[in-house]
């Protein structure tokens, strides 16, 4: 797989889910956890059908809840790869509501994920390399090796001064 290489956009999975009951909290809001539960299984899948391998999560940054999703809302998760590196890639993901009565929709969260392919002896392997296209995919892209180090930093896996991208930040 090392030589392929995809457009960002081809990567791009979607996934819906219909807020119930059971998925709520006492004011009938969606609980978090569910759907970060939700945002995972997206990662999961787009990681999945891109390098056909076991892929898991390594690390997950921020979520932050923009706005309540209500029982009855139909939630969309958009999934797709903004990056490659040696043995990670970075997913980016987008949650949606929707109103099932007034039918407006409300983007509620975004987040990175980092998830790592595995090869059948479960050994991290390098992933398809992706390309990005658009305006918004080469942005990700571009930001994509700035969030890495800013992750490897906060896991004690990078020193600050090692951080090329991050040099401005630490300086």
């Amino acid at each position: 797989m090392k030589d392929k290489v995809i457009d960002c956009k081809d990567t791009k999975i979607s996934i819906s889910e219909m807020v119930l009951p059971n998925h709520t909290n006492n004011l009938d809001t969606l609980f978090g956890g569910k759907l970060m539960y939700w945002m995972d299984m997206a990662a999961a899948i787009c990681a999945n059908k891109n390098t056909k391998k076991i892929s898991v999560t390594a690390s997950v940054d921020n979520i932050t809840f923009k706005s309540p999703i209500f029982k009855g809302d139909i939630v969309t998760i958009t999934a797709f790869i903004t990056r490659v590196f040696n043995t990670s890639m970075e997913i980016f993901i987008e949650v949606s509501s929707q109103n099932s009565e007034s039918q407006k929709s409300v983007i509620s969260n975004s987040a990175f994920f980092t998830f790592v392919t595995l090869n059948e002896k479960r050994k991290p392997v390098k992933s398809i390399e992706v390309k990005p296209n658009t305006e918004e995919e080469k942005k990700l892209f571009n930001g994509a090796l700035r969030r890495r180090q800013l992750r490897l930093i906060l896991a004690g896996k990078m020193k600050p001064e090692e951080a090329d991208e991050l040099k401005s930040i630490f300086n």
